[in-house]
């Protein structure tokens, strides 16, 4: 049977992993205090051993299932999908601690399964945290979060990983959000107020193809929004802790997040997507919508998930220290990761063995007809790359 033979048999074991934790208070819902649970499932093929596991995270998670992440199992590859504390709610969300879970999950399939290698593959939003995580793991520098609350990575002695593997992979969600933040609102107390100039789903708004200058007057209001917000969070911590609360927090709704002239406008950062979708759907209804980008989110979580001065999970920054070898793999009809934000990774990738591979007529998700042919033929890059490192 080849090594990559998608049509194999694979066992799926769902399993926990719990780990203790000091914080002054909790932020996910359920469980006990001071304790942190990790759903995690391993997905191995019935007649392939090995001593290497790729290991997937999001910071949000609930991607076990996706057609990758089984084809690449069926294609010879042991893989293991964890869960974040935070999976399927990332109102809350601090991307230091999802760092403490990745190096849970690496210590725990090393010592649960005897894995001697672990490729860390990161898929969309997994793809800088996966960077991010190497980057401190290699070398630990945060010893607080952005609002300034006690994390110290190297008290966590994270293990590093042996390979990088990114997959339909954007920058940053820092970055992701602030491209989609739509500018059309001037003032978050009146959301629905939107300025007709720049309100892409108005009747009588800008219609693609947009000019140049017009995508850089977009993006400087996008970026100005994302600073507004920021200061309005910096404010309100200081107004709590100078009220003697200083681990109070607060929630927060955040209208308008899908407006990248992107979804409309095909000519501007061009690949094969369909025009007039975006990732989640339908854009104009996602800008509102319940399942948007940072809809819903916490003071802490803004600072550090979704501001663009302080949010340190940056998959740019953070691939200029990769020293590991490094596939990525993107998808030609990709409708978030384009071809601007893959050139950017790859390019700041500052390992010497770097390959990128680019899947044609692939989507985001690998979702609808002819997708799983185009999932086996990522999966099976995959798993000659790692062979050709000895990792298979």
């Amino acid at each position: 049977m080849a090594v990559n033979d998608v049509r194999r048999r694979v066992a799926h074991e769902v399993y926990g992993i719990a780990f203790r934790e000091e914080a002054a208070f909790k932020d996910t819902y359920g469980g006990v205090s001071g304790i942190v649970f990790l759903e995690s499932h391993r997905i191995v093929p019935a007649d392939v051993a090995s001593d290497t596991v790729v290991l997937f995270m999001h910071p949000i998670g609930g991607g076990a299932f996706l057609p990758f992440v089984q084809v690449l199992a069926r294609a010879g590859a042991h893989v293991i999908y964890c869960n974040s504390r935070y999976r399927g709610n990332d109102s809350a969300l601090i991307m230091e601690k999802v760092l403490v879970d990745m190096g849970e999950a690496i210590a725990d399939a090393k010592h649960r399964f005897g894995y001697e290698h672990v490729v860390l593959a990161g898929w969309s939003g997994g793809g800088p945290l996966s960077l991010f995580y190497q980057q401190q793991a290699r070398e630990p520098t945060i010893t607080a979060t952005p609002a300034g609350d006690d994390l110290d990575l190297g008290r966590r002695q994270l293990p590093a990983a042996d390979a990088m593997v990114l997959v339909a992979t954007h920058p940053s969600r820092h970055r992701v959000l602030v491209d989609s933040l739509d500018p059309a609102i001037g003032d978050e107390t009146r959301p629905d107020d939107r300025d007709p100039a720049y309100d892409l789903y108005a009747s009588d708004g800008p219609q693609p193809p947009f000019s140049a200058s017009f995508v850089e007057a977009f993006r400087e209001r996008q970026r100005a929004r994302n600073r507004r917000i920021t200061a309005w969070v910096k404010d309100e911590l200081g107004r709590l802790r100078a009220a003697g609360e200083p681990h109070a927090e607060r929630g927060f709704v955040v209208r308008g997040t899908m407006a990248d002239p992107r979804w409309l406008d095909p000519a501007i950062d061009p690949n094969d997507r369909e025009p007039g979708t975006s990732f989640l759907g339908d854009p104009r209804l996602v800008n509102d919508g319940p399942a948007g980008l940072a809809r819903f989110c916490t003071l802490r979580s803004w600072l550090s998930q979704w501001s663009i001065d302080d949010a340190r999970g940056d998959g740019i920054r953070a691939a200029a220290d990769l020293d590991v070898p490094t596939l990525m793999i993107c998808n030609s009809a990709d409708e978030i990761c384009t071809p601007g934000y893959a050139s950017e990774i790859f390019d700041a990738v500052a390992a010497a063995d770097k390959t990128f591979h680019m899947v044609d007529g692939a989507n985001h998700y690998y979702i609808g007809a002819g997708q799983r042919e185009r999932a086996a033929e990522a999966a099976g890059v995959c798993v000659s790359w790692l062979a050709e490192r000895e990792l298979a």
